[in-house]
């Protein structure tokens, strides 16, 4: 069997950083080495271990070859699996199962970053998300993590983060063609749609709920098409939609918080250790 030269991990590590970031510089921030330094060992990777040209320098850009393609396609395979041998030899108890539960609009919104973290982190632990209303989950004791949404003064579990509640329409929705303001809501049980409901009531404004879903993305693709108006958290409020404010007749209102709940009967390291990564990437 033919000898070949190794490649040492450290060494994959800078090329994938080179490849994610598109430079030397910027990739060498992220893996803690000067340029210079990048640059040698980048150096030697094509010259002397695999002989075979990595990249393609444009100014300060960088882009890979063909064999550097195909090199990034292994190096992270080995990175994956270098990580998971050292996660399972060194911590064997961080294999399993955790089941969390959270509304589906918090889904896209906080839960990739976490869940990417977690498992680089973690590669052995399979997670299984349940997305139902706050109400509904509350309700579930097969969950070990739970994401919930609740009214101020109202509080369990602890604290992730408080958001504003907004009104939100599409910048072609015009309030003033509407005797009865036209809604999107979650439900009668949804804390939106009862704050929704008082604050207009206080003011006397008409409204009916044109339409109804427990499924986020639904009320999302109506208020997008400039169907109706929706309450949301600020920060789920995305791109194509306008915040709507007391200058168009919407009364302000109340925050939310969103909390963690943890079941005491499925307490683990793993659980531990999620709970962790939901903690700080609800951070604001």
């Amino acid at each position: 069997m033919a000898a070949y030269p190794s490649i040492d991990t450290d060494v994959l590590r800078t090329f994938v950083a080179i490849a994610d970031q598109g430079g030397f510089t910027r990739a060498g921030e992220q893996v803690n080495r000067t340029q210079s330094a990048v640059s040698m060992q980048m150096k030697r990777l094509e010259e002397d271990v695999l002989q075979r040209k990595l990249f393609e320098r444009d100014g300060r850009q960088v882009r890979l070859t063909p064999e550097g393609q195909v090199l990034l396609g292994y190096a992270r395979r080995i990175l994956k699996l270098h990580s998971e041998v050292f996660n399972t030899l060194r911590e064997p108890h961080m294999v399993g199962l955790v089941r969390i539960g959270t509304p589906d609009d918090y889904v896209m919104r906080f839960l990739p970053g976490i869940l990417k973290q977690f498992s680089k982190a973690y590669p052995l632990i399979q997670i299984e998300m349940h997305c139902e209303a706050s109400t509904v989950l509350m309700q579930r004791r097969d969950l070990a993590l739970t994401v919930i949404s609740r009214e101020p003064g109202n509080d369990i579990g602890e604290l992730l983060r408080t958001e504003r509640v907004v009104w939100a329409a599409a910048p072609c929705f015009c309030v003033d063609e509407h005797d009865a303001l036209p809604l999107a809501m979650s439900g009668a049980d949804c804390l939106y749609t009862q704050w929704a409901r008082t604050s207009l009531d206080t003011v006397g404004r008409n409204y009916r709920l044109a339409y109804n879903s427990t499924n986020g993305a639904a009320i999302q693709a109506v208020v997008s098409a400039g169907l109706a108006v929706m309450v949301s958290m600020e920060s789920l409020v995305t791109d194509d939609l306008r915040v709507l404010g007391s200058d168009e007749g919407f009364p302000p209102l109340p925050s939310m918080n969103l909390r963690l709940l943890r079941n005491p009967l499925m307490t683990s390291p793993i659980t531990e250790c999620l709970a962790e990564y939901i903690i700080d990437g609800f951070k604001p």
